[in-house]
């Protein structure tokens, strides 16, 4: 089906999408994303087949618009087709079983009627038997039961059966979406309002598949917030609706094709209007992603995984801001740059704090102190105790932290020097050769320790924190117990409590954070 998006803001002829079967229809809530998909339906007119198992679940509302071919209409037109026997149902879901169950009997009773008539006729296979069984392939260990006209359910390993409202909102919302698909209309354009709602990706992501293959004749217009199901469709032509007109009922959206090689973080953020800070970490085990959040309120936090996959799609945001807009940084821990590393991130808009890693943030002095006067403990007491010992710590490791950075270095440089051209194996040895004298890390090794012995000498906390990787340094420290929590994971979650407000703890929490990464004075 050809698809003629609406009206354009700047003017421009709508762009026509041809021959599609699968349209995603993206945007940040208030974009008029909702609006731009009724004006499709407008468009496509009596094509145009709508679903929503959001809204099937519940009460219809009274006197809402009918729209011709709907599960709705369906329902009014066969109860109009019986006058003595009306039929009263609640929901759109409530509805559709009615059909189904109708049709299911229709066709039963016209099987008997051949049989009787001795002419042969094979057994019917109804629209009920497809969504059944369609329904016990998303659901096998779910067993579909008919008793005396009704639908009867069983779970694998229990005896009890239950009637259909007893299922859950996901185990429903898969029997609608398979019975709707299977009644639209031939050719339609199936609008499917919110796809994800009441049921897990897994399952979302197969279901679609096989109603997609179950309808090859529609064409399937996702409006969706699920960026990830967006990406997972293969056919897919997704519309990023920008702003919307109302007075010149006129939209500004660009059509982005899934052939682009776009990052799914881009997609994930084409929704978002705040500026976005790409991070390390996972979102769910990382502190990074707990942390940054509440640390920058402003921008939207993305979390990427590796340092490299941050540095990278900045670049790359950056590069297509031309299509999104939108202001982007990063943000990757220090870890054992050098200084001349940290200043050629920090010019390509990426954040490196002056610690050594995330954990290193929550051991700054600003943070500590603010912690323990928030727990009512006395901060002159709890930090100067932290220090002793973190110096401690770093005395008692400094040699093996040296030889971490001095393997960081030499990795680093002979990856860039390898990476020269060489014509010859010849030249390549002589080159490898030469390498240990050039890179000379037994210089490197003992500039580096008479660093640290300054460091220490001079009881330099913060400059301790900038080159000390250390996982267990807050655990211990025993800065969790000084400011009145039970352990580390204990500290860090009160520390996240705190910024989840904005009390003067969190105001110095955020500042001397910020301050690190040399963003406040």
């Amino acid at each position: 089906m050809d698809i003629r998006l609406p009206k354009r803001i700047d003017g421009h002829q709508p762009e026509v999408l041809i021959e599609s079967k699968q349209i995603t229809i993206i945007g940040a809530n208030g974009s008029g994303k909702s609006r731009f998909c009724s004006a499709l339906v407008e468009e496509i007119g009596d094509k145009a087949y709508r679903i929503s198992a959001l809204k099937a679940l519940f009460p219809s509302q009274p006197n809402a618009e009918v729209m011709p071919g709907s599960i709705d209409d369906m329902f009014n037109r066969m109860n109009a087709a019986n006058p003595r026997i009306k039929n009263y149902a609640e929901t759109e879901f409530d509805k559709l079983f009615f059909i189904m169950l109708n049709d299911e009997f229709r066709e039963l009773m016209n099987f008997k009627a051949h049989k009787l008539m001795n002419e042969k006729m094979e057994f019917p296979k109804t629209k009920l038997d497809i969504t059944v069984k369609k329904w016990q392939e998303v659901f096998p260990k779910n067993k579909v039961l008919r008793e005396n006209g009704k639908l009867m359910f069983s779970t694998e390993g229990y005896e009890d059966k239950y009637q259909l409202m007893r299922l859950s909102d996901g185990e429903k919302s898969v029997l609608y979406y398979i019975g709707a698909v299977l009644y639209a209309m031939p050719d339609a354009a199936i609008f499917v309002d919110d796809p994800e709602t009441f049921m897990h990706s897994s399952i979302m992501r197969t279901l679609w598949n096989v109603l997609e293959q179950m309808r090859p004749d529609c064409t399937f217009i996702y409006n969706t917030h699920d960026v990830e199901f967006a990406y997972s469709r293969i056919d897919n032509q997704c519309v990023w609706v920008k702003e919307f007109d109302p007075e010149a009922v006129a939209w500004d959206y660009e059509v982005v094709n899934s052939s682009r090689e776009l990052d799914t973080a881009l997609l994930d953020l084409l929704g978002s209007r705040k500026p976005v800070l790409f991070i390390e970490g996972d979102e769910k085990h990382s502190i990074d992603s707990k942390l940054y959040p509440l640390i920058f309120p402003e921008y939207t936090v993305k979390p990427l995984g590796s340092c490299n996959k941050v540095i990278e799609t900045v670049r790359s945001f950056g590069d297509l801001q031309s299509l999104h807009k939108l202001e982007s940084r990063g943000i990757v821990d220090r870890d054992r740059r050098s200084d001349q590393e940290v200043e050629y991130l920090r010019k390509k808009n990426i954040l490196v704090p002056n610690v050594a890693e995330v954990e290193n943030l929550l051991m700054l002095e600003g943070v500590i102190r603010a912690v323990a006067h928030h727990k009512r403990r006395n901060p002159d007491i709890v930090f100067p105790k932290v220090k002793k010992r973190i110096i401690a710590m770093f005395t008692k490791e400094l040699k093996q932290q040296a030889l971490m950075h001095v393997r960081h270095r030499v990795k680093r440089d002979v990856e860039m020097r390898i990476d020269m051209k060489f014509t010859s194996i010849n030249a390549l040895e002589n080159h490898m050769v030469e390498l240990v004298s050039e890179i000379n890390p037994r210089g490197l090794y003992d500039q580096l320790c008479r660093e640290f012995h300054i460091y220490e000498d001079n009881d330099d906390y913060e400059s301790i924190l900038k080159v000390y990787n250390q996982k267990q340094m807050i655990g211990e420290s025993n800065v969790a117990i000084l400011c009145g929590f039970k352990n580390k994971d204990d500290y860090i979650r009160g520390i996240l409590n705190i910024l989840k407000g904005n009390s003067e703890s969190a105001t110095a929490i955020r500042h001397a954070i910020k301050q690190c990464f040399c963003l406040e004075e």
